[in-house]
Order: structure tokens, then C-alpha cells, then sequence
């Protein structure tokens, strides 16, 4: 799918987590938009078959892994090498479990943790300083699991919380300084974490039993989401979470009954 809805020409896209599902699909969207795209994940052959194609005087893949202070640190300072500035950040990357919360293991927190809301801190510690040197803006995905409880998710839906809660609270910090900071909500999404769900009909049935819309959301409808906030467009919107849910978050909870 090409998005031709805005010109990011001239202007440096870093999207964590490029490599596969919404991230790649994002970054797709900006190299569509003319902007340059660097794109960061922990497997290399992945980012490289997101960028298969694509003029190589305009992309940059880093393999990195986010939750790592120092590797946060380098793929910033990499991709302003690379291309001068820094003017959109997406953080994308992340990490995701589900069970009983009494089977928690020490190592399941600290994946979850590590990749989900270190990896927001390490990527903004370090991006925030480059963005506010050209008044550019930092897009989160996060989840409509980021606002409300999932039965059996606790360890995932806090550290979604924990991105939605930095984004507002960055906004304010950052306002004044020509930083606009924003999230988008995904519900349901069908991507290489999901893929194996979408086999059991029952299961998928019951997922979008809230949904308005009647199907699970596709990584391509979430990237013209971020675009937006990305863009000029949205230059009087900071702090702002859009939810991307097929209606979703629009129930109260109660079971669709035809």
C-alpha cells in the first residue's frame, strides 16, 4: 500500500522496531512521503527485507536493540551522522506476554520492561536533544492496552501504560522547547507476533466481537496514523493519544449481540 498524503521531503524518519508488522509499515509510509528513513531491530535480516528496493541514498538500517543505553545512544548518533538532523522519531519496538500474573518470572518483567519502556527512555534521552535543535516530534505506539486492563496482561498493558503516561507528561516538558510528542492506540493488529492467532476462528471471533469496524486492524492502517501526527498537519496536537482501533475502545465491554 503507497501513502501519498504528505511531503517529508528533506526530512529524517528514525523508526524503531522497522523490520517487521507496523514498524515496517510505517516506514514504508514515510519513504513513500520522500522523507528519509533510518529503521533500527535486533535482526538485520529483517530491516533489510523492509528496505529492499529502496534508494539506498535515503535509508539506513541499524541493528540495535533499544533497551540498551549505550545502543540507544549509538543508533541516535548514527543516523544524525548519516543524514545530518533528526526530525521524527517513531518508537515502535516492543515486547509482548501474556498469562497469569502468579507465573510471572523475574525474566518475563524484565523483557517486557527492558524493550518496552527502557527502550522509550533510551531512545528519548537521547532523540529529545536532536529534535529540539529542529522543532521535530516524537510518535509512540502504543496500545489501546495502554489506557484500560486485558484479563491475563498485566505485565504488558503497564508498560504500555507507562509509554502513554511519558508521552503526556514529555509534551508538557517539551511543549515550550517546538517538541510535539504523541501516541497512537492499536487495538487487535495482525503482524508476526499475532499471525499464529488469526489460524483459530474461535479466537478471532471473540477479538472483534468489539469491534465496529468487524476485523482486525492491518500494520497499514496504523501508519497513516502516525504520518498525520508527524506531519505539519498536526502542529497544534501534543500530547495527544489517537486510537486506531476499528472502534474498539469505543465499547463499554459488553458483548457484541446481534
Amino acid at each position: 500500500m503507497t501513502h501519498n498524503s504528505y511531503d517529508f521531503s528533506g526530512k529524517t524518519v528514525l523508526v524503531t522496531g522497522g523490520g517487521t508488522g507496523i514498524g515496517r509499515a510505517i516506514a514504508l509510509a514515510f519513504l513513500d512521503n520522500g522523507a528519509n528513513v533510518a529503521i533500527s531491530g535486533r535482526r538485520e535480516d529483517k530491516l533489510l527485507e523492509t528496505l529492499d528496493g529502496r534508494p539506498d541514498d535515503r535509508t539506513l538500517a541499524v541493528v540495535s536493540d533499544v533497551g540498551d543505553p549505550d545502543d540507544a545512544k549509538a543508533l541516535v548518533a548514527a543516523v544524525v551522522e548519516r543524514f545530518g538532523q533528526l526530525d521524527v522519531v517513531v518508537n515502535n519496538a516492543a515486547a509482548f506476554t501474556s498469562g497469569p500474573f502468579t507465573d510471572t518470572a523475574p525474566d518475563d518483567w524484565e523483557q517486557i520492561r527492558r524493550t518496552n519502556v527502557d527502550g522509550f527512555v533510551n531512545l528519548a534521552l537521547n532523540a529529545l536533544p536532536e529534535l529540539e535543535r529542529v522543532g521535530g516530534n516524537l510518535v509512540a505506539v502504543a496500545s489501546v492496552s495502554a489506557l484500560r486492563g486485558d484479563w491475563g496482561q498485566s505485565l504488558y498493558n503497564a508498560s504500555k501504560a507507562a509509554v502513554h503516561n511519558f508521552v503526556q507528561s514529555l509534551a508538557l516538558d517539551y511543549g515550550s522547547r517546538g517538541v510535539r510528542l504523541n501516541s497512537v492506540a492499536p487495538a487487535f493488529t495482525i503482524t508476526p507476533i499475532t499471525e499464529g492467532m488469526t489460524q483459530d476462528a474461535e479466537l478471532i471471533k471473540k477479538f472483534t466481537n468489539r469491534v465496529a469496524l468487524g476485523r482486525p486492524g492491518l500494520p497499514e492502517d496504523v501508519a497513516p496514523a502516525v504520518l498525520f501526527l508527524a506531519s505539519d498537519d498536526a502542529g497544534y496536537i501534543t500530547g495527544a493519544t489517537l486510537t486506531v482501533d476499528g472502534g474498539t475502545s469505543a465499547s463499554t465491554g459488553q458483548p457484541h449481540v446481534e
